[in-house]
């Protein structure tokens, strides 16, 4: 083989190797930006509430941003302008409401960013190795659920969960698959099995 064709295949290799590498990272690229876009709307439809740790910013007023848990009675308390409801509301209601306590007495024209940095935890009972509250992962389904609640016990049901959503004014217990994905502040139960 001539000194040519092998330097024409080396090329033509060198040339499919980075054309791969240059599709997987544009594919990875995507992927990162919509699993950045998902977590962004499940944030600003997310409905606030106990024990919720956020990550508030006022624009160069650095004595004013820091991170703040929501207690339970579902406020943040801020310096100099006191405590603020976040209970049932979104991360833009949040930020639009310290907007208005802040003006005009205290800032002519301020910007607000909130972020929520851990979700409330969920809680999970019956029939696992380890029932209690765990914290709130973004995508997770029932079964990652009793996979870190230690997996079932032999006496469970393994097919579904029943579920109670913190958001339900009503307070119903749902029969959910296992797939389905978990809710921050989800009350999740694993029946036990009769046979």
């Amino acid at each position: 083989m001539s000194q040519n064709c092998i330097k024409f295949f080396s090329l033509l290799g060198l040339c499919s190797v980075f054309f791969c590498a240059a599709l997987f990272a544009e594919e990875n690229s995507e992927q990162q930006e919509q699993n950045q876009q998902s977590a962004s709307l499940v944030s600003q439809e997310y409905q606030l509430g106990s024990g919720d740790l956020l990550k508030i910013t006022v624009f160069n007023q650095e004595d004013l941003s820091g991170e703040y848990t929501i207690n339970g009675a579902g406020q943040i308390s801020l310096p100099l302008i006191g405590a603020v409801n976040a209970k049932d509301l979104t991360v833009k209601q949040v930020e639009q409401g310290i907007i208005e306590k802040l003006k005009p007495d205290y800032l002519l024209n301020p910007r607000v960013s909130v972020q929520v940095l851990n979700y409330r935890p969920f809680y999970i009972l019956g029939e696992v190795k380890e029932p209690q509250s765990y914290p709130y992962v973004d995508g997770m389904t029932y079964l990652n659920a009793v996979a870190i609640a230690g997996g079932y016990t032999y006496r469970a049901k393994k097919d579904h969960v029943l579920v109670v959503h913190v958001t339900d004014p009503q307070k119903q217990e749902l029969t959910l698959g296992m797939d389905e994905k978990v809710m921050p502040g989800d009350v999740i139960r694993v029946e036990e099995r009769f046979f």
